[in-house]
Parts: structure tokens; C-alpha cells; sequence
């Protein structure tokens, strides 16, 4: 185009050079604007058009054509003329360009308001219809009492006689335990205390698209282990993955109270397999994940979760409810001894240290000369259930720096027997209840740690030193003096004769060394290089330790001197307590997590203790 218009420019070029020297400005601003010539510019129609054709194509001055200088340059008007052009085309162009924009980012929000699921505000049930159906829930902060009836998933059933039946609407608050949306389909299985289960379901609603599709995009943006808020009916079903087998709830909406991360440290299902079915799965083409113990207990909340770790934590619990009542039932009241004490509590046992107001202090090792003192107080029967420390770098799988004593204490009239005899029908009524009372905690647990109920006598099974000693050698152990203390091995061979003769898991031995027990054991009266001390076992490992105390302050002061320990404000105040008269006693103490640990045949004291303190583990 430009070639053809420079070859009729040429043709011309006599005449528009005229053209240009006597109607210079008029011409020259053909090439500026679309306009006509001004009337005054005398050109020819052939030149003219020329002109015209010029001022739509790119400026080209006669400096090109070989012009003079002068006739080519513009004016200043025509220069300012020309840049106001230019400058209302660019502002055209940023016009239109902005439009574009603005068009563009308002479609954006439009789409994006379509799609938002905003947060709820749940305040009342009675303006629940003007709430969306689905969303987070904003953060619980106590804004008002909303009026929701929350059920346990425990309770719902598929036939007329549970408590909440089909057709019944409820509400309950559980974990996500899973969730698979597929198309317009969504299940989701709901956990409430561990190992209640319940599915729920949503399927696309036909009559009301827009919203169902809402919602199904909704669930897919949930995580395992968040808890929900979510509002359905019971409809009848069979769900044979859940504990509530004959039911699920068709949902009516759901709202996250509290978003779990979407990457976990672990998956509450892996934690929840027993060792055999792991060891098994390794040979296949989907090994399950080995969860070590140290992963475990640096997400500890997160393992507690597990249906039988969960349950652990509830026969824990029951232990100590079935400790206090049956001692309730015999007399006893329960007392608060202190943990901060001027010395140690007993002989041999590493201590905790602390400073107390510029003197040094010590964590309690027992409550065990508060209990005494109880007794001379005439609280002739008592029991405590509290923390001990134990300041001993023993890295074994049945010890822990930090436990709960189970301890009793008291009077007696004749023999320690009548405490033994106390003790006996205390773990008789743990033993028994724990089997009916906790039967299905009990079979949670037993689904991932295989174990039998704990076998034992009507009346106290005891053997006396001399008697262990013979079995012992029997089984092939060299006892020497037969004056040194048991060692984990010899305990679990005597407890596997114990329970092959005497048909118990659950024994007591007594008459134990006086060299091997503290200061405050009484002496066998007959001989004194043994003393009137026992420890009780379950499974052939100890979970008791007693004796019969002894209240006379000279012997006490003598027993202390001969174990070479210094008679402190602490043990000054304890003796003391004995010359103002005391009636004899004896009393126990029990570790509450090897009980658990024991009787649940675990094979490690940390999952019977909630969060365990070791010598490696201070947290969580």
C-alpha cells in the first residue's frame, strides 16, 4: 500500500510541491487529520486525494520526497495538534483497556461469591433455617447457648427400642474418621470417644442442584480426624465397617468446629493395628507402616486416639474408681499427703531435688511417712492415689521416673496378715469388675493387645521366702545366700511355677530380707536378718511393695543409722510422730500403670501411663 502510494507521489510530485509552497499549513494538515481541506487551499482533486490517502498512513515527511527543509517542517500548532491527537488515542486506548479489566475482575468476583462457602455463625436453633446448610463453623467462643441437642452415636440404633430410632433428626459432634466423595455421593464415617462409629451420608439433591453441589464440594474440602457438627436423620442400613451397624444418619448439614491439619504425624488407623496384623502386611504389595514408639509418644494425643490406646486410659481410670471403692467399703478414707518434703522418703531411691526458698527440697518418692503419721493422727485406715518421682536412670520397659501410687495404710491388731487380707479382697473386687463392668473396653483393647483375664484365688495366695527360694533353685537359679533380691527373670520364673501349681496369675510373697527393704520395715521377730515385708505380683512381675511398720522410735532410729542415712527435719518430725503413740500398722503401695500394664499384658509400662516420663522423656 505504502509502495503504490509513494509511486502516485511520485507521478505528483510537481505538483504537490506547489501544492505545499502556496497552501502549505492547510495541506500539510490533510495529513493530520481525516478532515477536508480547508476551501482556501486551491490543490487539485488528483492531489487532494493523495492527501487524504496520506493522512491515513504513517506521517511521511518531504524531507523523503527531497523537499526543501523549510516547506516540510510543521508548525507549532500543528505539532501540539498532532500530540493532543496522540494523546486522546492513547487515552482510548487505556479506556478501553481499564473496561476490559473491570469487566473481567467482576465476572472473577462474581464466580468466586458463587462459589464461596462462607463461615457460620451458629447462635440459636430456632434461626437455624437462615443459616447455610454447610461451612466452618466460626470459632466456639461462648457467644450464646444455641439450643442444639447433641446425642451420643452410641445411642442411635435401626430398630424402635434404641433411644434414638430411625426418623429421629439429631445432632452429634464427633471426629471425621474418613470420608470418599465420589460424583454426587459422599460418606463419611463419624468417631465419638474413640471407638464409637457411625456412618453418615450425602447424595446430590436433584430438585435443588446449585445447593447439593454446594455442599458435596464442601465435604471434599473436610480432613480426617477434624471435628464436625453435623445435623441428619437416622435412616435405617447396614453398615458392617461401623459399631453401630444397623443405622446411619442421611445428612441435613455439617459445620467443622476444628480443622485437623491435612498432613498428620500419622493416621489414627495405622496406630490402631495390632503387631501381628503389621507383620503380616509386610510381605504383601501394601506393607501398613511401623509406628515406633518415640513417634508415638511425640504425638501422644494423637495415639491416644486409637480405639484400644483410648481404652487403655479407661481401664486406667476404672482401677482407680474399683481401688477406692472397695476400700471405701472397708473403712478406709482416702487423704492428700504433701509432694514437696525436707528429705528423702525412703532408703536407696534416687530423689528429684529442688530449691525451696533457699533450702533444698526433694519431690516425694512415696507418700509413705505421711501415711504413717496418719495413723498417728488416728485415722486408723487410709488410702491416697497420687504422683511419685523416682530420680533412677532405669531405661527398661516396666519403669518410669514419674507414676501414681495406689498406697494404704493401717492399723492392725496382731499380724500383717489382716492387711494382706484387706489388700486381696481390694484387687479381688478390681479383678472381677473390671472383667463385667469395663467388659467392652476391655475387648477394644484386646482386638490390638492380645491378653487373658487375669487368673487368682478366692483367698490370699501366698508363698514365704524360704518356699520361692526352693523353686527357684529348682528352676535352675544359683540364690546363693539366698539374701539378695529377686531379678526380673527369677520373678517371671516364679510367677510361671506359681500359676502352673496354684492356678493364679496374682500372688504374694513375703519374709522378704531386712538388708533389701527400707528403714521403717519391722523385723521377723524370730530371726531378724528377714523382716515382715511382702511384694505382690500379677503375671510373675512386681506390683507391690509392703510391710508391717515399725512404730517403735528407738528401733526406727537404729533401723536409719544402720542404712547409713542422715535423720533430717523430715525424718526428725517422722519419728517424733511415734514417741506421742501410735498403733502398730502396715500398709502397701501399688504402682497404678503396672497394674494396667500387667494385668492388660502390654508390653510396655508408656502405654499404660497417659503422657510417661522416663529419663529420655520430659514432654509432652
Amino acid at each position: 500500500m505504502v509502495s503504490k502510494q509513494l509511486m502516485l507521489l511520485l507521478i505528483s510530485s510537481a505538483g504537490i510541491r506547489r501544492a505545499v509552497v502556496s497552501n502549505g499549513p492547510a495541506f500539510a494538515s490533510a495529513f493530520l487529520t481525516k478532515a477536508p481541506l480547508a476551501p482556501s487551499a486551491v490543490v487539485s482533486s488528483s492531489s487532494a486525494a493523495i492527501a487524504q490517502s496520506w493522512a491515513r498512513q504513517p506521517l511521511i515527511t518531504t524531507r523523503f520526497m527531497g523537499a526543501d527543509v523549510d516547506a516540510g517542517e510543521k508548525t507549532e500548532e500543528e505539532k501540539a495538534a498532532l500530540k493532543a491527537v496522540r494523546e486522546e488515542r492513547k487515552a482510548e486506548k487505556e479506556r478501553m483497556k481499564a473496561e476490559k479489566a473491570a469487566k473481567k475482575a467482576a465476572k472473577k468476583e462474581a464466580e468466586e461469591a458463587a462459589n464461596r462457602i462462607d463461615d457460620v455463625t451458629y447462635l440459636s436453633v430456632s434461626e437455624q433455617d437462615s443459616y447455610t446448610p454447610f461451612g466452618d463453623m466460626t470459632t466456639v467462643m461462648s457467644r450464646s447457648r444455641s439450643g442444639r441437642d447433641f446425642v451420643n452415636v452410641g445411642d442411635i440404633g435401626g430398630s424402635d427400642d434404641a433411644k434414638y430410632s430411625p426418623g429421629s433428626k439429631v445432632w452429634i459432634r464427633a471426629r471425621l474418621n474418613s470420608i470418599r466423595v465420589k460424583g454426587g455421593s459422599s460418606f463419611l464415617v463419624l468417631r465419638q470417644n474413640s471407638f464409637d462409629t457411625i456412618q453418615a451420608c450425602f447424595f446430590k439433591d436433584k430438585e435443588n442442584p446449585e445447593q447439593s453441589a454446594k455442599m458435596i464440594k464442601y465435604l471434599k474440602t473436610l480432613t480426617t480426624e477434624s471435628m464436625v457438627d453435623l445435623e441428619g436423620t437416622i435412616s435405617t442400613a447396614e453398615v458392617r465397617s461401623c459399631s453401630i451397624q444397623d443405622a446411619e444418619i442421611v445428612i441435613n448439614r455439617v459445620h467443622s468446629v476444628s480443622n485437623a491439619d491435612a498432613m498428620l504425624p500419622f493416621l489414627v488407623e495405622d496406630a490402631a493395628r495390632s503387631e501381628k496384623e503389621v507383620e503380616e502386611s509386610q510381605d504383601t504389595d501394601r506393607p501398613f507402616p511401623r509406628l515406633g514408639q518415640e513417634l508415638r509418644l511425640d504425638n501422644r494425643w494423637l495415639d491416644l486416639r486409637a480405639p484400644a490406646n483410648n481404652a487403655i486410659m479407661r481401664i486406667q481410670s476404672a482401677v482407680c474408681q474399683l481401688f477406692r471403692e472397695s476400700l471405701y467399703s472397708q473403712g478406709f478414707i482416702e487423704i492428700h499427703t504433701p509432694k514437696l518434703i525436707a528429705g528423702e522418703s525412703e532408703s536407696g531411691a534416687g530423689v528429684f531435688t529442688t530449691d525451696y526458698f533457699g533450702t533444698t527440697a526433694c519431690l516425694a518418692q512415696s507418700p509413705q511417712l505421711y501415711k504413717q503419721m496418719a495413723i498417728s493422727s488416728d485415722l486408723d485406715r487410709v488410702f491416697e492415689i497420687g504422683p511419685v518421682f523416682r530420680a533412677e536412670n532405669s531405661n527398661t520397659r516396666r519403669h518410669l521416673c514419674e507414676f501414681n501410687g495406689l498406697d494404704l495404710e493401717m492399723a492392725i491388731n496382731d499380724h500383717y496378715m489382716e492387711t494382706l487380707e484387706v489388700v486381696h479382697t481390694m484387687f479381688k473386687h478390681i479383678f472381677e469388675n473390671l472383667e463385667t463392668r469395663w467388659a467392652r473396653e476391655l475387648a477394644v483393647i484386646r482386638t490390638q493387645y492380645d491378653s487373658d483375664p487375669v487368673a487368682f484365688t478366692d483367698e490370699p495366695c501366698v508363698l514365704h521366702w524360704p518356699e520361692a527360694m526352693e523353686i527357684l533353685r529348682d528352676e535352675g537359679f544359683d540364690m546363693g545366700d539366698e539374701l539378695g533380691d529377686l531379678t526380673g527373670a527369677q520373678e517371671l520364673a516364679l510367677g510361671a511355677v506359681v500359676k502352673e501349681k496354684y492356678c493364679t496369675d496374682f500372688f504374694m510373697l513375703d519374709k522378704y530380707p531386712s538388708d533389701i527393704r527400707p528403714f521403717y520395715t519391722m523385723s521377723d521377730p524370730t530371726d531378724d536378718r528377714y523382716s515382715n515385708s511382702y511384694d505382690m505380683f500379677i503375671r510373675g512381675q512386681e506390683i507391690c511393695s509392703g510391710a508391717q511398720r515399725c512404730h517403735d522410735p528407738d528401733m526406727v532410729t537404729k533401723n536409719i543409722e544402720k542404712k547409713g542415712i542422715e535423720i533430717g527435719d523430715g525424718l526428725k518430725t517422722y519419728i517424733e510422730s511415734f514417741r506421742h503413740g501410735v498403733s502398730p500398722h502396715a500398709g502397701a503401695g501399688i504402682g497404678l500403670e503396672r497394674v494396667v500394664f500387667l494385668y492388660l499384658g502390654l508390653d510396655n509400662i508408656r502405654k499404660a501411663s497417659m503422657f510417661p516420663r522416663d529419663p529420655n522423656r520430659c514432654t509432652p
